[in-house]
């Protein structure tokens, strides 16, 4: 192991936060202090730590093969240090043609319904209680919009789930879809504050009960539903006047976008507004992120997970014939969401590792951070697309040819005492 011993001490000396590194035999690599240290339970995670893979070594901690000593917050950093280059570089040309060609295959199997119903299953049935401690107490599991600097994040929910509210132009009375409606907090805020007629679907079975438990306990039955339901199945009888899709179509995957948007397309009435807000690449050729990282997300966090640049999504938005109105980047207010998501996870690890495995809590730990440093570089965004689908009516709307309630003005999202 000289050589790679050799290897990684000039590694370690390069970089600018002090890591250091405890071989299985005793050997300490690194300075002292250093403000993060491996230790290595066995070799195996030495050839990746060279390699700057840092998601082979999350990989590692996660198993138990490796132990991290540190503040997130400097994990993240050495990370970052360690990868060295720009995980959102697109592979090389030998695979590049491979990967074109398999990618879109692949997408297409692992989006089928029931392979859907089991990731989102693995993910969010892992326990509600779980993500109690660290989510707000609206389990509000997206992007917040810190719309003034010194928000606490469950203000920043709030304003977030009122700012989707107000891009739709939410009114009372009209029907209201949300595909994908987590633990229910954008559904509930829309039908109290907007006096919607709101619906949900998801494919989680604790989301679900959670919500039911949340309409019956505020005595919003007959104005708020949610069920058990694929995308796919969701009838078309009765068109919806508006749409939410709230970090949903990053689960969807490449091959199944088309026909997701042209699935929306026919749940909306003609002038009815869709906001679809996800997660995108920060690169344009990547569908995941570089030095392993992507694959540590897709094995313990989001299996089937794939991530779209805007302009792919915003090109497919428009092959459906959904016309879109307007984009917003929340990329720092993520960061800043995950890093709050991150600090309430570490203040409560004890009760975490009473509720769930030891090895969850690990991949969160570091998903969480992992993920708040990549928004930060910009690897990773978030986007808010708000689209519409064109009455037809030239006479409908604000200005001649708006053809739906958009004003083409983003002055209204905006004014203080209005819905």
């Amino acid at each position: 192991m000289g050589a790679l011993d050799a290897v990684l001490e000039r590694k370690l000396s390069g970089l600018r936060l002090p890591l250091a590194v405890l071989l299985p035999g005793g050997q300490r690599l690194g300075p002292e202090p250093a403000a993060v240290t491996l230790r290595l339970k066995d070799y195996a995670a030495l050839a990746p730590l060279v390699a700057g893979q840092v998601g082979a070594i999350g990989a590692a901690y996660v198993e138990g093969r490796v132990d991290i000593d540190g503040a997130p917050r400097d994990i993240a950093a050495v990370a970052a240090a360690l990868i060295g280059d720009d995980p959102t570089r697109p592979p090389g040309a030998m695979s590049a043609w491979w990967r074109m060609l398999w990618r879109p295959v692949r997408s297409r199997r692992r989006h089928e319904p029931a392979a859907d119903a089991r990731q989102v299953q693995q993910h969010y049935d892992v326990s509600d209680d779980f993500y109690a401690l660290w989510l707000d107490p609206r389990r509000v599991y997206s992007c917040a919009y810190f719309r003034e600097r010194g928000m606490a994040l469950a203000q920043a929910q709030e304003a977030k789930l009122e700012h989707i509210c107000r891009k739709l132009l939410l009114r009372e009375g009209e029907r209201f879809l949300d595909i994908g409606a987590g633990w229910g907090a954008l559904l509930l805020w829309a039908a109290e504050h907007h006096g919607v007629r709101a619906h949900g679907i998801t494919l989680s079975r604790n989301q679900h009960a959670h919500v039911n438990r949340l309409i019956e306990e505020r005595g919003l039955r007959g104005r708020v539903t949610m069920v058990l339901c694929d995308y796919r199945d969701l009838p078309e009888d009765e068109p919806w006047d508006k749409i939410a899709s709230v970090g949903m179509f990053e689960h969807v995957g490449l091959a199944r976008l088309p026909e997701y948007f042209a699935k929306i397309r026919r749940l909306l009435k003609p002038g009815g507004l869709l906001l679809n807000h996800g997660i995108t690449a920060g690169g344009t050729r990547n569908h995941q992120l570089g030095a392993g990282l992507g694959d540590f997300i897709e094995r313990y966090i989001f299996p089937g997970g794939e991530l779209l640049h805007v302009s792919k999504v915003l090109e497919v938005l428009g092959e459906q014939r959904l016309e879109p109105l307007d984009v917003e980047s929340l990329r720092p207010h993520y960061a800043r969401t995950l890093w709050a998501w991150s600090d309430a996870l570490e203040a409560n690890l004890d009760t975490a590792r009473r509720l769930t495995r030891e090895s969850v809590v690990r991949a969160y730990r570091l998903y969480l951070a992992g993920s708040a440093m990549s928004f930060e570089h910009g690897w990773i965004s978030l986007f808010q697309m708000l689209a519409a689908r064109p009455s037809g009516d030239l006479s409908a709307g604000a200005l001649r040819g708006a053809q739906s309630p958009y004003p083409f003005n983003r002055g209204y999202m905006y004014r203080t005492g209005e819905s």
